[in-house]
């Protein structure tokens, strides 16, 4: 039995298709997801207990389920709540919610590395809550915290392969059509390792060289 390319090269176009609407997919729900970790870490930090109750339930329930359950009740679940939402609209949501509860806890730990001293000199100078969030606590906690958004960034791409469960026509579901068409899987299954592989390397690349350019600033604002 031989390994046989021209299932790939027949089906580029397809291939192609799926490999872009993954990386759609990917940057859409990572970035809502960062917005939404973002907005429940300060709202967690500001706000007393019973306020931020509700968002540690969020957290706590979606960091404690599988991603698969999740898309299901989203997507098939929807309709029950009068979400009738398109698997493309569904997925990205999905997404969106379960990174948001990781990228909460990761910006939640960030916050607090923050030395104590400084916030409660920035109080005495009569500087506001949200303030010192903004401009004391955020710009030195990214820092810290870089590699681990970086590594929950490249987890969420390797999650995108979920959405075929519920007919998103991303790279995963596109190699299983043509797999099923062709009998080919070795070959389809192969190249669509080699392709998460390669996506994964290229985005751990990027993010440390953005970890180490932001370190030089950081040292250059310092000096």
């Amino acid at each position: 039995m031989t390994f046989n390319l021209a299932i790939l090269t027949d089906n580029w176009r397809d291939l192609l298709d799926g490999m872009v609407l993954t990386v759609l997919i990917w940057a859409g729900g990572t970035v809502m997801g960062l917005a939404i970790g973002l907005m429940v870490a300060v709202v967690q930090l500001l706000t007393n207990r019973w306020i931020a109750a509700p968002l540690n339930v969020y957290v706590a329930v979606m960091r404690g389920t599988p991603f698969l359950i999740q898309l299901f009740i989203i997507y098939y679940g929807g309709p029950f709540f009068g979400l009738d939402l398109t698997p493309m609209v569904a997925g990205v949501a999905g997404l969106a919610l379960y990174g948001g509860a990781y990228f909460s806890e990761i910006f939640r730990a960030g916050f607090v590395s923050v030395p104590p001293g400084q916030i409660e000199a920035a109080r005495m100078m009569g500087i506001s809550r949200l303030a010192i969030v903004r401009h004391v606590q955020l710009p030195q906690m990214l820092v810290i915290i870089l590699p681990a958004l970086a590594n929950m960034t490249v987890l969420l791409s390797k999650e995108t392969a979920v959405l075929s469960v519920i007919t998103v026509n991303e790279l995963t579901s596109v190699v299983q059509s043509i797999g099923s068409t062709t009998f080919a899987f070795a070959e389809t299954l192969l190249f669509l390792a080699l392709v998460y592989w390669a996506f994964l390397e290229i985005v751990t690349a990027a993010a440390r060289r953005l970890e180490k350019r932001v370190g030089r600033f950081m040292l250059r604002t310092q000096n």
